[in-house]
């Protein structure tokens, strides 16, 4: 072997070993995700600490996407926000906010049984089916 490909190959070793093991799952309609979740955490990482929060959300067959979140600290006991969602390329994409034809596209990080992992644009969402 030459010195040049071991070093190549002793380099993708090393980036493979610093690189996180997960591959998307992609999602091939909205029926795998149709029904009600409960959000249990986020997180900036994969493995990072999770920060715990209070909210619910209802993906409906209509390409409507139900978001209930409780904030027992703020003036508002609980906010209910309705936006547009669909499926494309294995994907979700969701609206950033009602109104808006800004979507956020989210990829399915990990589906095991009532729980899965999502990675929108800055954080790792971990939902469980009700």
């Amino acid at each position: 072997m030459r010195i040049k490909n071991y070093f190549t190959y002793l380099s993708l070793i090393a980036l493979s070993v610093a690189l996180p093991a997960y591959a998307d799952v992609a999602l091939k309609d909205n029926s795998e995700i149709v029904g009600k979740w409960t959000m249990t955490g986020e997180s900036l990482k994969l493995e990072g600490e999770r920060k715990s929060v209070t909210s619910a959300w209802e993906f409906k067959a209509d390409g409507t996407l139900i978001s209930v979140a409780t904030d027992s600290l703020g003036r508002t006991k609980e906010m209910t926000v309705a936006v547009k969602y669909l499926i494309e390329d294995g994907l979700l994409k969701k609206q950033v906010s009602p109104g808006r034809e800004k979507y956020e596209s989210c990829s399915v990080v990990q589906k095991e049984g009532a729980d899965m992992v999502l990675r929108c644009t800055n954080l790792f969402l971990f939902l469980t089916k009700k």
